[in-house]
């Protein structure tokens, strides 16, 4: 099991009673403690205007990461491209990489783009049944993201984000785009070519990140991608991801064979007691998001005590939150790599005090050595 390569993920929180330059100082220090835990890549996200959330611009923070860092991986998880254009994505990464060459990944997300005109059809699921994957993996109901995406915040987002009168373009037809511009194949129906410099020819890795069966998983499939399926955001659907991904893949030259990676909320501890209590904060937390409100600072455990919020909304986010000692929490995230087939896992953590953070990917680090 310690040949299944480990990931961090970073959402750049901001905990109650600190700044967002605490915040982006604490996720660099985090990346420098990660390398020398042994985890093979860093991913920070992209969210907007979330008072609890400094991870804005995932080209930005790289850049600054790729300083204070020499070996691990850095990546987007994911560049959200429902608001940007595919020249400027290759523009930004080209920068990266023409100063870190090797070192990247460039992750795809779909968010705030233009809805397929024809929704995959979902596949069928292989050993899951009354909540639980075969081995046992909790599988909870798929949680239906409808009234998020309705909510008056959610459009306020998307207005802001996008030029005016300006639609996005279909997600399949960027990623072709993307891809053609890296290769230095694009041409337009009139025959004009475009050559990007920096980004034209670099050495990147491409991931899509997805949290369904759907169209993310379909297009990283047929492009020959790599493909990261969303068990912390939506794990009533993340054997669908993996299923629908793997029964679209076609090789590629980047790729012979489908690889995924699944992501994982964790709080590891010396104990379950302690984990527990430092994990106190997640409900509240998610309850902000998914009420449509936005991220709130991430609460300390007696503030979040003191929350009033709406346990059933965020009930599937609570029951497949891995929270225990070191042995407790590596055990779960076997079920989770068993019931997937993941080739990697992404684990993504917050706790209210930097250095509870950095202790449990350090706990985990070290008991994953050792299965």
């Amino acid at each position: 099991m310690a040949t299944t390569p480990l990931t961090v993920l970073d959402l750049v929180p901001i905990s109650s009673g600190h700044t967002a330059s605490d915040a982006l100082r604490n996720s660099i220090d985090l990346a420098k403690r990660t390398e020398s835990f042994g985890y093979t890549r860093y991913w920070f996200a992209e969210h907007h205007l979330n008072p609890g959330v400094a991870g804005t611009s995932p080209a930005v923070v790289l850049a600054l990461t790729a300083e204070a860092t020499s070996t691990i991986r850095l990546g987007s998880g994911a560049v959200q491209l429902g608001h940007r254009t595919a020249l400027a994505t290759v523009e930004e990464f080209g920068l990266l990489d023409a100063l870190h060459p090797g070192r990247f990944d460039l992750g795809l997300g779909r968010s705030g783009g233009r809805p397929p005109a024809q929704p995959a059809p979902e596949p069928a699921l292989v050993g899951a049944t009354a909540g639980r994957a075969a081995n046992g993996l909790t599988i909870p109901p798929r949680f239906s993201f409808e009234g998020l995406l309705r909510s008056p915040r959610f459009a306020m987002i998307k207005n802001l984000l996008v030029q005016p009168h300006a639609e996005a373009q279909d997600y399949g037809e960027q990623i072709d785009d993307i891809l053609a511009l890296l290769a230095g194949t694009y041409r337009t129906a009139d025959g004009i070519e475009a050559h990007v410099v920096p980004g034209e020819r670099a050495d990147l890795q491409v991931w899509i990140l997805g949290s369904s069966g759907g169209e993310s998983a379909q297009v990283a499939g047929r492009n020959g991608l790599r493909f990261a399926a969303n068990y912390h955001v939506s794990p009533g659907t993340v054997l669908e991801a993996a299923e629908g991904y793997r029964a679209a893949f076609q090789p590629s030259a980047a790729l012979d064979r489908p690889q995924v990676s699944v992501s994982a909320d964790v709080v590891v501890a010396r104990d379950s007691a302690t984990a527990r209590e430092l994990a106190a904060g997640y409900g509240p937390w998610v309850h902000s998001i998914r009420s449509g409100a936005g991220a709130i600072p991430y609460p300390t455990p007696a503030e979040a005590r003191s929350h009033d919020w709406d346990r059933e909304l965020v009930a599937d986010r609570l029951d497949t939150q891995f929270v225990g000692s070191p042995a407790e929490v590596a055990d779960q995230l076997e079920l989770l790599r068993e019931a997937t087939g993941a080739d990697e896992l992404i684990i993504t953590t917050i706790t209210h005090d930097h250095a509870d953070r950095v202790r449990s990917y350090e706990l985990l680090a070290q008991e994953w050595r050792t299965r």
